[in-house]
């Protein structure tokens, strides 16, 4: 309204944040994780819904146990 032009995203006071470094964002909540197999082929899967559009990622048991059901998490996309 004042005749700058638009960017096509808001940032509160022109700031510059982490999202200027992306071109796509989504947030979304961690809804399950499992763990499969055993020993030393043991996976563990975490599934994030982003409104609809789903998410597994497969994994180490170890770096899954950082995650918690409801977690809140962002993806953020860009070309490379």
């Amino acid at each position: 309204m004042d005749g700058t032009p638009d960017t096509g995203y808001y940032t509160p006071g022109g700031r510059k944040s982490l999202a200027d470094k992306y071109e796509y964002i989504m947030h979304g909540k961690v809804y399950k994780i499992t763990d499969e197999g055993s020993g030393r082929s043991l996976k563990a899967e975490i599934y994030v819904s982003y409104g609809g559009l789903l998410m597994m990622l497969k994994g180490d048991p170890t770096y899954v146990s950082q995650f918690e059901l409801d977690q809140k998490l962002f993806l953020l996309i860009r070309k490379l």
